[in-house]
């Protein structure tokens, strides 16, 4: 070993660099009165409360040389095309006449419907994206464009599209936003019941199969109750999805029968550890106590061993208060101490994942 190597010894002594490690160590630290206000409306929502996207193709407008170039073809078709809608057909030669026109640029544009929702009349906001040679968007507006639903196979028309472009992001000039760009022209009611019967949903980050047992067993128990002859109305089909039956009683009004059932108290639901790293930001999240496997590490100048046992014992053990469990939140930890780089830090834990000694599912942002 060299001079310069450092070894890594307690972490209790660890000196935090700019590094976030949240976990859900944390949450469990706190009173266990504020964990059980958790409702189930936290953890997951009612099958057919999804978002839904409203999509259309359109001609932005008034660019000041910065649209399209002649040798885009789409876009002299579809302003030839507007021209002949608004009664002023282009000849024979309309691409010949059309092909200077640097002021019009393709887009597409989509429009998110909430997942509550929307009424005719209802505006929302609009993105459009450009899909030709234009260079910008800025200062242009988008011709009056119809959006259609989601299902290509019956194509309808839901909303119209028009306005001024705003652009959000400098280095992203040829996508733009139109505020309340979008006017809805049909209804969007989402169907919450089927066959008096709702569906739970879980979150991605609380789908587990004991999570769903455990929501079934609370819903049967608390309002299972205000059913004569009991039966259980819950039933988890699988991690992410729990059936609840509507009792008679709340058939003409089912709203307050899932009013009730998302308010019903829950304790912090225990999901799998995980890890998170953003490369970008050097951001870490650690959830739960994630444990590594035996292994001996080394990096650039640090020697690190976490767990097992080595003959000639050159490294010094991450974490000798629990030599045997190693945790990753106490390698980090020691690994700030010594003020490791967070790149450093970051390699050395994608180390552990394709070693398979990291012992929690690991997502790179």
């Amino acid at each position: 070993m060299t001079q310069n190597t450092r070894r890594l010894s307690h972490p209790c002594t660890s000196i935090l660099v700019p590094l976030v490690i949240f976990g859900a160590a944390f949450l469990a630290s706190a009173p266990t009165a504020q964990a059980a206000r958790l409702t189930l409306k936290s953890i997951c929502r009612i099958k057919g409360q999804e978002e839904s996207t409203i999509q259309g193709m359109g001609v932005i407008v008034g660019l000041k040389g910065t649209g399209d170039s002649s040798s885009y073809l789409p876009t002299i078709r579809s302003v030839a095309k507007i021209m002949s809608i608004m009664g002023n057909s282009p000849g024979a030669s309309a691409l010949t006449e059309l092909k200077d026109s640097k002021n019009v640029a393709l887009v597409t544009v989509t429009a998110t419907i909430p997942a509550a929702g929307a009424r005719q009349g209802d505006k929302i906001d609009c993105i459009v994206s450009s899909i030709g040679s234009a260079k910008s968007l800025a200062g242009g507006r988008l011709f009056l464009t119809p959006l259609i639903g989601p299902d290509p196979k019956h194509p309808r028309v839901y909303a119209f599209a028009e306005g001024a472009i705003t652009m959000e992001n400098p280095a992203m000039p040829n996508t733009g936003r139109i505020h309340e760009g979008c006017r809805l022209e049909e209804e969007f009611f989402h169907a919450f019941t089927k066959d008096n019967r709702i569906t739970l949903v879980l979150d991605k980050n609380h789908a587990d199969f004991q999570v769903a047992q455990d929501i079934a067993d609370l819903i049967n128990s608390q309002m299972g109750k205000q059913v004569s002859n009991y039966a259980p109305l819950a039933h988890a089909f699988n991690q992410g999805n729990i059936g609840v039956e509507i009792p008679t009683q709340y058939r003409e009004d089912p709203v307050s029968f899932v009013s009730q059932v998302l308010s019903l108290p829950i304790m912090e639901p225990r999901t799998v550890p995980r890890v998170v790293i953003n490369e970008r930001t050097g951001t870490i999240v650690i959830s739960g106590e994630v444990e590594i496997g035996s292994v001996a590490v080394t990096h650039k100048n640090l020697v690190i061993e976490a767990g097992g046992q080595t003959a000639a014992r050159p490294f010094v053990g991450v974490d000798p208060i629990d030599p045997t469990s190693p945790k990753l939140k106490a390698l980090v930890e020691a690994l700030n101490a010594v003020h490791a780089p967070t790149e450093d830090i970051i390699e050395i834990i994608k180390g552990l994942d394709r070693n398979g000694k990291l012992h929690a599912p690991l997502t790179i942002e």
